[in-house]
């Protein structure tokens, strides 16, 4: 199983890249349901809910401009 890098963890000095990488997984056409985007999230990149929801809200935004 891969392991994400300490940098990229809570605290860790690429967060923010890690967030912005977040936004383009949940607007990416891949086959994962959003339940699963949500675990993997928050379980193994260790965004709390407020994080998510705030990627989340960036993702539905972003996608609603490109109209």
């Amino acid at each position: 199983m891969k392991t994400i890098k300490p940098e990229y963890l809570p605290g860790g000095a690429k967060r923010e890249q890690a967030k912005k990488d977040a936004v383009k997984y949940l607007q990416a056409k891949i086959p994962v349901t959003q339940q699963g985007r949500h675990e993997f999230l928050t379980t193994v990149l260790k965004f709390t809910e407020t994080e998510y929801l705030d990627i989340l809200n960036q993702a539905s935004s972003g996608a609603l401009t490109e109209w």
